[in-house]
């Protein structure tokens, strides 16, 4: 017996004629904006890159230095935000699921948070 293969486009030709037209909205923005973030990682991968290949080959990093590893890791954790609120947006728009969850928020904030106190300069006097 052959097994029956679906094509996508027929899925989701079948999901967009059952959506309202605030859902088939819904998916649209989710598209546009997962591409746009999409973008915005890519040439931020780009610039993380040429900067950690030019310090590579000027010798000038040293992963010793305090300043350069909060930079370079400030770069690191700031592309897996984005990466993973990119990830939350996609999966509102395959429909995994209707709302972005709260423990995607919450995994968002808690590598936000880490990367704060991986950039935090603790040779900073605090201003008043």
């Amino acid at each position: 017996m052959k097994s029956k293969r679906l094509n996508p486009f027929q899925v989701l030709r079948d999901q967009l004629a059952i959506m309202s037209f605030y859902e088939r909205f819904e998916q649209v923005v989710a598209l546009v904006l997962s591409a746009v973030i999409a973008v915005i990682i890519m040439v931020s991968l780009f610039q993380l890159i040429s900067i950690v290949f030019t310090l590579l080959v000027l010798d000038a990093f040293n992963p010793l230095d305090h300043k350069v590893f909060q930079s370079v890791f400030g770069m690191i954790m700031t592309l897996l935000i984005a990466m993973e609120f990119k990830h939350s947006i996609v999966r509102v728009a395959l429909r995994r699921d209707s709302i972005i969850q709260v423990k995607t928020v919450v995994l968002i904030a808690v590598i936000a948070l880490s990367r704060k106190f991986v950039i935090l300069d603790s040779d900073a006097s605090p201003q008043r």
